[in-house]
């Protein structure tokens, strides 16, 4: 049997988050919140969306002996005056990344630009490392993402973001 994994979001403020188990969705918007409806918060040209902190979480290992090698990435455009930025990157990985309030400020923990193919090695690890890995139920390091636009961003633009991981037997 394969491992059994999800993707959790944190919300809310650092004091008291709120985890939310198997997002149905990673939509960004003008509000702090999983599986939020961007036609109900939509980003206003010019502005931030609020940053999603994600998690991979391995919730059991099954017939599995280790979970690594975690890359992100998102497919499609998301026109000239909206950039999409995450701290997952393969060069200059920080480590892991504390939970913070999620801001709709420039964020600070998401500076790289999103791939938009699927990276060649990790670009989100565990337990702070990209080489790190799970060998029971865990979690990933923090995925942290954001939405940026300008002034002439146009609303509706689609992606789809993607999770991927090594399995071993």
């Amino acid at each position: 049997m394969a491992s059994t994994v999800e993707v959790d979001e944190e919300n809310g403020k650092s004091s008291s988050p709120a985890l939310t188990h198997n997002v149905s969705n990673s939509n960004m918007g003008s509000v702090d919140a999983s599986n939020l409806n961007p036609i109900a918060n939509p980003i206003a040209p010019g502005k931030n969306s609020f940053e999603k902190w994600q998690l991979i979480h391995v919730i059991d290992m099954g017939t599995s002996s280790m979970i690594n090698n975690i890359r992100v990435w998102r497919s499609g455009s998301l026109g000239a005056n909206a950039i999409h930025l995450t701290n997952a990157t393969s060069s200059s990985y920080g480590g892991e990344t504390k939970y913070r309030t999620p801001t709709d400020s420039t964020s600070t923990a998401a500076v790289f630009s999103m791939p938009t193919t699927a990276p060649g090695s990790a670009n989100l690890g565990i337990g702070g490392s990209l080489t790190g890995s799970l060998t029971k139920s865990g979690y990933s390091d923090f995925l942290v993402h954001q939405i940026q636009t300008t002034e002439a961003a146009l609303a509706g633009s689609t992606t789809v973001m993607n999770y991927q991981f090594d399995e071993t037997a």
